[in-house]
């Protein structure tokens, strides 16, 4: 995974301590019967040459099925995840009813080493979140956007 990038959307809604974040639950049998540290802002891996903006707005709507919000976007900055994968992500301000995602979805070989191709959810569930609770669910390597966004919206 070293060297890979992606980009992604922090959607938050709420000001000062009423601020609330969406994030996506993992999806696929490895995240299944996680919770802590599981879920993620929606995000995907740059196409070559790809503009890191792009990425993240075409990410959000394939993983969520909607399109991308409309809105100021302001730069978070980067982060390096464990695996050595770098994320870029954009604060945005906006508001979604979880229900109305439909999230695409990927392949795998499932069970591993069995030869047969399963489809699985980019994420099974998505919900708002406070910042509180949301840096357990958050994936470690992107709890500094939490904070660039506090920082932003936090007044």
């Amino acid at each position: 995974m070293a060297g890979k990038r992606s980009a992604g959307l922090l959607l938050h809604r709420g000001r000062g301590e009423d601020v609330e974040v969406l994030l996506g639950h993992m999806g696929g049998p490895f995240w299944a019967k996680k919770d802590a540290a599981a879920w993620s802002l929606p995000k995907g891996e740059l196409d070559p040459d790809e503009e890191p903006e792009h990425a993240a707005r075409r990410e959000f709507e394939e993983e969520l099925g909607l399109p991308a919000p409309s809105g100021e976007y302001i730069p978070l900055g980067e982060v390096k995840q464990s695996g050595g994968k770098v994320v870029t992500a954009w604060a945005v301000e906006g508001d979604l009813d979880p229900a109305s995602v439909v999230p695409g979805t990927f392949s795998m070989e499932w069970p591993p080493r069995s030869g047969k191709q399963q489809e699985f959810p980019e994420v099974d569930r998505v919900a708002w979140f406070s910042l509180e609770v949301a840096r357990e669910k958050l994936v470690k390597g992107q709890l500094p956007f939490l904070d660039r966004l506090l920082g932003l919206v936090g007044q």
